[in-house]
Order: C-alpha cells, then sequence, then structure tokens
C-alpha cells in the first residue's frame, strides 16, 4: 500500500529571489519525489512564506498541516518537506513538533534530502545535526547583523527605516552610492511646522497631530517630538559590553536647537502658554487676541470703523482681512450663545457638587491611596487591551470580538480617570463656598458675559480657555477647555446614560453641552 503524503513547502521573504529555495521549486520537487516512490499526494499542497526559526504563529501553514493530521487520524502517513531547514531552523521545536506529529499521531515527518530514519536508535543525533546547524547559522547571522548595526550606528549611520521627514536612498551598484538616509522634500516642511507650531506652546500637541500628521498614532507621534535624531543625533542601544550612548549623526538636521529644545519644554508643561491677560482697549473687542482665524490660524485682532452716522466695532484676520471680517457685536453675540450651550442641567452640577464635597471631606492619604489603587487598576485594564489587541494580532481572536472588547476596556479606563481627575481636582477645592461660587458661574456663563464688565470677561476667558479660540463667522470652537470644565461638559451625556445625536446648529438661548474639541453637539 502506498503511503498518503501531504506536502509542505516555506520559503522565507529574504529567500523569496533564490531560484533554489522558491516554492515552484521545492513543489515540482517534492511531486516528482512522490511519482517516483508511488506515493499518494492527499490535500492541499500547503505553502508558507514566513521564518522557520519558530512554530509561533506566524507559521500559520504548519499549524494547519497539524489540525488537518489530527482530523484525519490514520488517513495520512508523512508530511514531506525539501529539507529539515524547510522545517525547521530551530532544535527545541523540531524536536517539539517531531513528538506531537510522530508520537501523539502517529505520522511521520521527513525530508527527501537527507532523509532521517526513525527506526534507528541515533535518529536524534541526525535530527540534531540536520536542524542544529540551520539553528547555528541563524544565530551567526543574527550576531553579525547585530554588529554590524552597531557598528553603523557609532559611526553616526542611521540604519532602518528612515522617520518622519525623512526617506530612504538605496545603494545603487551602478553609481557606488551605499544605502543611506536623506531629507524627504515632502514630508519634511510638514514636520517643520509640527515642530514650529508645538514649540509656541499656544495649540495643544493632539491638536496639531490632527491638523498636519491625521494618519499618525498618538503614541509614534509623541515619540517623534522626543527623538533627537531630528536634530542630528543618533541613539546607540547597549550591546554587548558597550553601554548606551549617543553619537552626532551624519544625516542632515532636520529641526533646530532651539526649536527642539522649545518643544520639550512644552511637553513637560513648562512652556504652555495661555492668551495673554490683557486690558481691552475697547470693551466691546473684549475677545480680541483670544480668536483665531480658522482658515489661516493667525490671531484676529479688533477694529473700529466709522460710517452712516456711527462708529462700528469689526473683528477681522490680522493676517488676511478676507479670511474673517465680521461685526464685533455679532461675534460677541454668537460667542454669548456659545457659553450658553456650554451650560449643563442642574442634575450634572448637582452630581459634580455632590462628588466634590464627598471628595473633598476624605483625608488626603486615603484620596492618594484611592487614586493610587484607580492607577493600578487602569493598568491592569490597559494589560487587558495588549492582550487583546496580540490576540487578534496573532488572528485567534476576529475583528468584531476585538472591537467590542476594546469599546468596553477602553470605556471603563475613561471612567477611572474621570474619577481620579475629580479626586485630584478636590485636593485644590477644600473651601465649600469656592464650590457653591465655581458651579454657580458654570451654570450661569452666558449671564456673565452679557452683563459683566470687559476686565471681568476677559479674566474669564483666561480662566475658562485654555489655548485660543476659533471663529469661523458663525460656529465658535476650541480644542480644551479647563480640566474641570472640560470634564463636567464631557461627561454630562455619560452621566444621563445618553448617546450622541446629530450636531445641531446652535441658536438663542440653549442647554447643549460640548464635548471639548468641537461645538455643543449633545442635548442635556
Amino acid at each position: 500500500m502506498s503511503k498518503r503524503v501531504i506536502l509542505y513547502c516555506r520559503v522565507s521573504s529574504d529567500e523569496q529571489k533564490n531560484d533554489r529555495l522558491s516554492i515552484e521549486h521545492q513543489d515540482r520537487a517534492l511531486r516528482s519525489y512522490c511519482e517516483s516512490h508511488g506515493y499518494e499526494i492527499v490535500g492541499e499542497p500547503y505553502h508558507e512564506d514566513y521564518s522557520a526559526k519558530d512554530f509561533d504563529m506566524r507559521r500559520p501553514e504548519i499549524k494547519r498541516v497539524y489540525e488537518f493530521c489530527k482530523r484525519n487520524t490514520g488517513r495520512v502517513d508523512l508530511v514531506l518537506f525539501l529539507r529539515w531547514d524547510r522545517y525547521s531552523r530551530n532544535v527545541e521545536f523540531a524536536f517539539t513538533y517531531k513528538r506531537l506529529f510522530m508520537d501523539e499521531l502517529g505520522v511521520e515527518i521527513n525530508a527527501i534530502e537527507e532523509p532521517i530514519d526513525f527506526t534507528a536508535t541515533d535518529w536524534p543525533i541526525w535530527l540534531s545535526i540536520r536542524c542544529g546547524v540551520a539553528h547555528t547559522e541563524d544565530i551567526k547571522i543574527s550576531r553579525r547583523t547585530q554588529e554590524g548595526i552597531h557598528e553603523h550606528l557609532m559611526r553616526g549611520e542611521w540604519c532602518g527605516r528612515a522617520p518622519r521627514g525623512y526617506r530612504n536612498i538605496k545603494a545603487n551598484e551602478e553609481t557606488g552610492t551605499d544605502h543611506y538616509i536623506d531629507i524627504d522634500p515632502v514630508t519634511a516642511p510638514i514636520i517643520k511646522r509640527v515642530f514650529a507650531q508645538v514649540a509656541e506652546g499656544i495649540e495643544a500637541p493632539m491638536s496639531i497631530k490632527r491638523r498636519l500628521l491625521p494618519k499618525a498614532s498618538k503614541s509614534s507621534f509623541y515619540k517623534m517630538l522626543r527623538r533627537r535624531f531630528y536634530i542630528g543625533y543618533i541613539q546607540v542601544p547597549a550591546f554587548e559590553n558597550f553601554p548606551a550612548r549617543e553619537v552626532k549623526g551624519k544625516h542632515k538636521p532636520l529641526i533646530d536647537l532651539e526649536t527642539f529644545n522649545a518643544v520639550q519644554d512644552v511637553m513637560d508643561g513648562k512652556r504652555r502658554k495661555k492668551p495673554k491677560m490683557h486690558k481691552a482697549n475697547n470693551p466691546n473687542l473684549y475677545l480680541r487676541k483670544y480668536l483665531v482665524c480658522p482658515i489661516c490660524g493667525h490671531r484676529v485682532t479688533g477694529a473700529t470703523s466709522r460710517g452712516h452716522g456711527g462708529h462700528y466695532d469689526y473683528y477681522c484676520c490680522n493676517h488676511n482681512h478676507k479670511h474673517l471680517n465680521i461685526r464685533a457685536e455679532k461675534a460677541n453675540d454668537a460667542f454669548v450663545n456659545y457659553v450658553s450651550g456650554l451650560t449643563p442641567n442642574k442634575a450634572i452640577t448637582a452630581l459634580y457638587k455632590a462628588i466634590l464635597n464627598d471628595a473633598r471631606g476624605k483625608d488626603k492619604d486615603v484620596r492618594k491611596g484611592e487614586v493610587s489603587k484607580l492607577q493600578a487598576e487602569i493598568q491592569k485594564v490597559k494589560e487587558r487591551v495588549d492582550k487583546v489587541n496580540d490576540l487578534y494580532f496573532d488572528g485567534e481572536l476576529s475583528k468584531p470580538d476585538r472591537d467590542e472588547q476594546l469599546k468596553r476596556y477602553n470605556e471603563k479606563i475613561q471612567n477611572l480617570e474621570s474619577h481620579i481627575k475629580v479626586l485630584q481636582t478636590s485636593e485644590d477645592m477644600n473651601i465649600k463656598e469656592k464650590v457653591n461660587y465655581g458651579l454657580n458661574l458654570v451654570e450661569n456663563l452666558d449671564r456673565y458675559f452679557s452683563n459683566a464688565s470687559a476686565e471681568t470677561k476677559i479674566r474669564l476667558l483666561g480662566s475658562i480657555f485654555d489655548e485660543e479660540i476659533e471663529f469661523d463667522g458663525k460656529n465658535y470652537r476650541t480644542s480644551n477647555f479647563n480640566s474641570v470644565l472640560g470634564y463636567i461638559y464631557e461627561n454630562a451625556n455619560e452621566l444621563r446614560g445618553q448617546t450622541e445625536t446629530d450636531s445641531p446648529v446652535i441658536s438663542g438661548k440653549s442647554a447643549w453641552v460640548a464635548p471639548r474639541g468641537i461645538e455643543p453637539r449633545f442635548k442635556v
């Protein structure tokens, strides 16, 4: 009776161009071998294009072979491959899967080149030699690669994918040029703008990211702002007996040192600029210097014109009046409507008042202990998020299941962070009268901006808005509120158990609540 055989071919990405190791060559050789020996090929041929260093989820085909044999016990006699390094380049896993296939399922595994006689007593030696040689070769290659990378880095030569703003230049044997990196004329100007605008310390870094680098992840964006690579230095990690160090790179710096240091100050919270408090020369232009143009981002200034028997005040873009030029009366009325939309209802403020009063009455050490516990719980949830992502990337979890679990975990993290914020904020709000006064102000912002003096309005602007306000002639936007107000406005609907609806246009006296960074869009 002829043997029933499954064919297994494997090639890693760096071996694709080697005709001797191509999938097609292996498949032809295996089929020819089976034909000459009278073997019956069962099932489909299994073609792998991953490394053979181990048998984890990066090699799905070998797992499919194992599962097929397990489901069809007694119907497969042999798994055949070209050479032993096609099967495994790791001695430990070679023996593990030999046991799984041969000892547990009764399915022989073997190569057509230099096959091993598993009926002989010396088969462990031969299996160790066949896979051990490949294993040793991998270790040597890895060692030489690490040594080469370390040497290049020590010479200030970047190895690997070019960071944002740079591009990789491949070697050209004809011209004699080597691999190197150079400034990318397309992305470099964007990176320069990012650093320059973050260095100003006026707009939040994440708001700048959303405008200039919308596809970049939050973590990679923050890492980019910290990288000294952009001022001409390369970080060399520790290797063997060599400690980690920083060397001068051979690449051209993209950012000057002054701008880079200013960015670091902003990231460390040392240089966060707010619009400067100023005494309004004209009380009707109290929003001047707090508004920015929605088109070019320049500050809005104010002016008074004479005509039709009177004086008329205007807000206009300081860079180009065509971008924005609107009557101050209209803009001020729209702003009063905007802040009226920031007013949460009494149930929300009462709940926050109760939370603050309860937190205020707790002992400081107890409060710190609660914060530590909540932070530890957040860390545990984040570890679960990492596990969910690992399962998804390993193919053990579907995308809908991954999204559902991530949504639940992220909501839990937001709730915990909100609780921490309340506890931390309450440390400074230890006087009952201040709490009452502050919440009363929050509930009546529109009244204050309608009736208060220009000086009071300016003080309120500096206290409420951490950053400048964008106005397009109809609607107002800001990327951030004062942290306490931000949490009140942002979580109002969550506390009431409501969901998002379509975004209406604010007009008149309203009871809308604005999440941070956008105009109001939730009913409260």
